[in-house]
């Protein structure tokens, strides 16, 4: 029933030229008026239980962050924009290329999408600025490219998974 609420209003909602972000959160508000209030406590309760472990709250999301935070600090993330503009900065919007490359490297150190965007971008969008870009597209592919980290591991997704389906991570490596 509730699956059935939740398409209908999405594609009626889509159909009526809604952009896609609202059209999913009035789908799921929707479907949330119509679900058992019984499921709902249960959809939350194992929400909190998924969030309520060790090695997810203190080892891996603190920590991924910290990493991030000392690298902005201590000067690694200018160096690895440096580097990887020396890579691919000859070819042409090389700039754009490194931005991408030195977020696939920080990625597959921190695992964080926000870690990601907000150390490198603080350094890469006033570089991208300053060599003639537009400061909307620098902005845009540092977002756009951020968002490489969760997928190369580790990662913080990886963790909840791992955590959450009870397999090692380090057997998941």
């Amino acid at each position: 029933m509730t699956i059935t609420i939740l398409t209908t209003v999405l594609i009626v909602t889509i159909a009526l030229g809604m952009p896609i972000t609202f059209c999913l959160g009035f789908a799921a508000l929707v479907a949330f008026f119509f679900m058992d209030p019984i499921l709902m406590d249960v959809i939350a309760q194992k929400m909190f239980m998924g969030l309520d472990s060790f090695p997810l709250m203190v080892m891996v999301i603190v920590f991924f962050i910290f990493a991030g935070e000392l690298m902005g600090r201590g000067g690694i993330t200018k160096r690895l924009l440096l580097f990887a503009d020396m890579i691919v900065g000859r070819v042409c919007g090389g700039l754009g290329l490194a931005n991408v490359l030195a977020s696939m490297i920080f990625g597959g150190i921190t695992g964080s999408a926000i870690a990601d965007v907000s150390t490198l971008g603080s350094i890469e969008i006033p570089m991208m600025v300053e060599a003639g870009y537009d400061p909307d597209f620098s902005a845009g592919i540092t977002c756009a490219s951020a968002c490489i980290g969760p997928i190369i591991p580790p990662s913080i997704p990886m963790v909840i998974y791992a955590t959450s389906v009870g397999i090692s991570i380090g057997g998941l490596f």
